[in-house]
């Protein structure tokens, strides 16, 4: 199990508490999780990634092992530490200003 930590205003929308488990079949990457995330809480398409092209949106950034993985490619393979479920993959709401 996948374990996946959203932002609380996707959380809201998705009307989950806590972190999303999730099972995935393949390899496990950016867009593996988004995709089964995305099937299994339909409001959140769009929300994280364009629907058409599926980049993610400028303002969501994607952290695991204490690494940003944002700007690597959607079908790089995380972590074993994700995979293996002892670390989850944080979907963040980055927040710009001044």
């Amino acid at each position: 199990m996948i374990r996946v930590v959203l932002p609380q205003h996707l959380r809201t929308l998705a009307r989950v508490s806590g972190e999303v488990s999730l099972d995935i079949a393949g390899p496990v990457t950016v867009d593996s999780v988004l995709d089964v995330l995305e099937s299994h809480y339909p409001i959140l398409r769009g929300t994280i990634r364009e629907h058409v092209t599926k980049r993610r949106r400028p303002f969501i950034r994607f952290f695991a092992c204490e690494q940003d993985l944002s700007h690597e490619a959607p079908d790089t393979p995380l972590p074993e530490a994700i995979v293996a479920g002892t670390e989850p993959l944080l979907i963040v709401g980055a927040m710009a200003g001044g």
